[in-house]
């Protein structure tokens, strides 16, 4: 018996959102799909009936996958199958992940996973958004126990009025693209790209996106209401003892605070604690291996809460800062002699190189998704190796959070690049983490802007990224500029903003508790701004704007503009003739399908000698102009002479001196060079030149009434080659 299918639909933004559930995936605790437009996306949320026994974390998975069959398209693999998630969808799971997180119960040790396909794509509606508001909804209707709805939506800025979810079409034309998701009270997930745009702008962006999801979290509130599993399933609380607690405050409180009150560095606090931990352990635990677990859940806690109470009570942070205070900086450019360009950036212990290098055109990335982005060349790549918090553990590509980390600050650099028209690369970051005490990603568009300043790329104004932390309790918090991973692991909030003096590039907010007020973002985004401003003076000190030439080791680009219908010349039979023209000149070329033609070289010589040659290539001949070129066959009525590449005129007898000439060998053989002027060219492209012109230094005019075929010319001899050299030139 089929099952019955339930449909719920809402406008949002003026636009019809649907979401339906019932026939599809029976089985898994809730399950629905969304649909905007003919983007269709599937979600199926499922818990697993027994808590995963020794972890001291929620086990949550968030799995998006990227089905081309949405597009009406066959994966581009060598299998013809879906591989591993492309970044797109790995950054999506990202996304759907930070706003549902924080609404499971604190104490649930259950695996739980959220799985998410596209079912439909239509190149208009973006996919993200919707697989939020589907994890959603999927969650609600489940048995599963979670503290949501959560909506989102999607906001961008268009010609000064805000747009709620906007095409894709449309955000071509917007100067921001943010997405917000949160609860019915609060902001829960913010991720925001932009082109510099203001503070103020940024917030009433975030009143308008939370006021807008309402209607998605009326839906699914409806939903559940309805349809909904009522009865959430029982499990077993993860629950420390808050006796537990209270004896190891009592044991270990003041020394705890004794390690904070003394200077240090990361790694000096980090064995202090562990030290005191140990003691604490063997204190309470001793051989018990089932009391570990708590003991050490217990003593986290208590940290916590000391360091917590500390911020709010005192304005004393972990290291001694005042709230607003930031860590040292220095700076450094020019680190590695041979990549195009670099940038080292350390603030406290928090320290990164970026290294720049620069490609052509045909070097640009490749998008194989559900987009219509088919290719990126400006690329931004993050690694975060475990020595940076010295730790051992293998190193088996980038992970989500280093792919998330490396979108974000390629995210906040892209408005200040230049378009390809005006610097027409492909251009490379890559990001090494090489100490991490907080913030890595902001200390990446820092050194990122450095190493692209370095290498000469004219950016259209430096870019610095700051992180702020949020310590809540109550009614009372505090902001925090510049938090170091402490106080990102013990605080509320970690709240990233890069971008220029003149206003916002990137933004991205994950936040632990149930969500923020407009008020906190304001703060915070006013705090964020003085530290970047600080920040740019720095970075600007060490280089205050961009090269004003590449490095020397650094390809040099030409670009040249052919007509489309010479392309096949360039290219010749096979890739003939520009794979020739590579190897000669030392260079590498791309040739794009409107013809501009990229020319890069080492040295800058190559490319040039490349240009001449494809100029060349592609030159038309001009009647009254004069040319050297070779003499490729000979005739007894003339000389054939290839005046430019490929293309070739005759020379009649009679044109072929000053004087009559008998035989065309006495005066030209093969491989000859001469000089000679286009006198004519008929209406099927053939070509008439003239020697003789350019030895009696002629006009067009004087060399076209000199140059007529029948006319006689030193005697019978030289009447017979005109006239043939005339029917022959019709048929050549």
């Amino acid at each position: 018996m089929k099952p019955e299918n339930h449909r719920y639909e809402t406008a949002v933004g003026g636009k019809t959102v649907v979401i339906e559930t019932g026939r599809l995936a029976m089985q898994a605790n809730g399950a629905v799909t969304v649909r905007l437009g003919d983007t269709v996306v599937f979600a199926a949320a499922t818990m697993s009936k027994e808590a995963r026994e020794g972890i001291d974390f929620f086990p949550l998975r968030v799995d998006y996958e990227e089905r081309m069959y949405a597009g009406g398209r066959i994966p581009g693999s060598f299998f013809r199958r879906e591989g591993r998630p492309s970044e797109e969808a790995t950054l999506t799971a990202r996304l759907v992940d930070r706003p549902i997180r924080p609404l499971f119960p604190k104490d649930l040790r259950n695996d739980v996973q959220v799985v998410l396909y596209s079912i439909s794509a239509d190149e208009e509606n973006p996919i993200d958004i919707l697989a939020i508001n589907a994890a959603s909804a999927a969650l609600m209707i489940s048995d599963i126990p979670w503290n949501g709805p959560v909506g989102a939506v999607r906001i961008g800025h268009i010609d000064g009025e805000f747009v709620v979810n906007p095409t894709f079409s449309e955000l071509e034309k917007s100067d921001l693209d943010l997405r917000i998701a949160g609860s019915r009270d609060a902001i829960l997930m913010v991720e925001a790209g932009a082109s510099e745009v203001p503070e103020e702008v940024m917030v009433e962006a975030l009143a308008f996106g939370h006021q807008a999801l309402q209607p998605m979290i009326d839906l699914i509130e409806k939903m559940a209401a309805e349809i909904g599993k009522q009865t959430k399933q029982s499990y077993t609380p993860f629950v420390v003892e808050e006796s537990l607690a209270s004896q190891i405050e009592a044991m270990a409180g003041e020394r705890i605070k004794e390690l904070l009150a003394t200077p240090h560095t990361k790694a000096e606090f980090n064995n202090g604690i562990d030290a005191l931990k140990k003691e604490v352990l063997e204190a309470l635990a001793g051989e018990d291996a089932s009391q570990a677990l708590p003991v050490k859940v217990a003593f986290e806690n208590v940290l916590k809460k000391i360091v917590r109470s500390r911020i709010l009570n005192e304005g004393a942070r972990p290291d001694g800062r005042g709230t607003t205070d930031i860590r040292p900086i220095w700076c450094e450019v020019d680190i590695s002699p041979r990549a195009h360009g670099s940038g080292l950036f350390t603030r406290g212990e928090t320290q990164v190189l970026t290294l720049a290098t620069l490609g052509t055109p045909r070097e640009a990335q490749e998008i194989d998704g559900l987009t219509p982005t088919e290719s990126k060349r400006y690329i931004h790549h993050y690694n975060f190796p475990p020595f940076s918090v010295g730790e051992v553990r293998p190193m088996r590509g980038a992970s989500r959070r280093e792919i998330g980390h490396g979108a974000l600050a390629e995210r906040a650099l892209l408005p200040v690049i230049p378009s390809e028209e005006e610097f027409p690369y492909t251009l490379r970051l890559v990001s090494e983490v090489l100490s991490s005490n907080g913030s890595t990603s902001m200390a990446s568009v820092c050194g990122s802007t450095l190493a692209l300043m370095d290498t000469g790329v004219p950016i259209k104004a430096p870019v610095a990224g700051i992180a702020m932390g949020l310590i809540k309790e109550g009614e009372q918090y505090a902001v925090l500029t510049d938090i170091q991973g402490m106080e990102d692991h013990l605080g509320d909030m970690d709240f990233k903003v890069a971008g220029t003096e003149k206003g916002i590039t990137a933004l991205q907010m994950d936040i632990k508790i149930a969500g923020i007020t407009k008020e906190i973002m304001r703060q915070a985004l006013a705090q964020a701004r003085e530290a970047r401003l600080f920040i740019l003076g720095k970075m600007l000190e060490v280089i205050p704007e961009p090269r004003p030439q590449l490095k020397p080791h650094a390809p040099h680009m030409i670009v040249v503009r052919v007509p489309v219908d010479k392309i096949g010349a360039i290219i010749g039979p096979g890739g003939k003739t520009i794979r020739g023209l590579q190897e000669e000149t030392k260079t590498k070329i791309d040739i794009m399908e409107d013809g501009l033609v990229y020319i890069a070289s080492p040295d800058g010589a190559g490319a040039a000698q490349a240009r001449e040659r494809i100029e060349g290539l592609i030159e038309v001949p001009e009647v009254g102009r004069i040319y050297t070129g070779k003499v490729v066959r000979v005739t007894d009525f003339g000389a054939f002479v290839e005046i430019l590449p490929n293309t070739d005129g005759l020379v009649h007898i009679s044109q072929l001196d000053s004087e009559p000439v008998r035989r065309v060998e006495d005066v030209v053989k093969v491989g000859d060079e001469i000089t000679v002027m286009v006198t004519n060219i008929d209406h099927t492209g053939r070509i008439r030149l003239s020697r003789q012109a350019v030895l009696e230094g002629w006009t067009l005019e004087e060399a076209q009434a000199n140059d007529k075929p029948g006319r006689p010319r030193g005697g019978n001899r030289g009447r017979r080659d005109n006239r043939r050299g005339g029917r022959d030139r019709r048929n050549h």
